[in-house]
């Protein structure tokens, strides 16, 4: 499966939370679209509205787990999807910033 580490994503790349509205509500990456994996089947035609048609998506869970199962359904539907190693806890790790849903400074649940 294709993977990518939180400090190869640039500002400018696609990236897809899969983690449920609970850990998302307490902190995610600002630039994030949010498609929980527990509905990302029935949400799926969403992703294809947003992701831009040319460049890979960037698939993020809290340590990588559901991501990867998400990053291989994408791959099955012909979509460029990376799984970002690690996750949302190295993403925190490694100082990117982490936002609630009001836009302050948020936590990895």
């Amino acid at each position: 499966m294709p993977t990518v580490e939180v400090g190869d994503i640039t500002d400018g790349d696609f990236l897809l939370d899969v983690r449920e509205d609970d850990e998302w509500e307490a902190g995610h990456a600002d630039q994030a679209l949010h498609i929980p994996m527990s509905e990302f089947v029935a949400r799926f035609g969403e992703l294809t509205e947003a992701a831009p048609q040319d460049g890979k998506v960037h698939v993020i869970c809290r340590s990588g787990g559901r991501s990867a199962q998400v990053t291989t359904y994408l791959a099955q539907q012909g979509i460029d999807a990376v799984n970002v190693d690690g996750g949302m806890q190295a993403w925190a790790a490694t100082g990117r910033p982490v936002v609630d849903d009001k836009g302050q400074p948020g936590f990895v649940a």
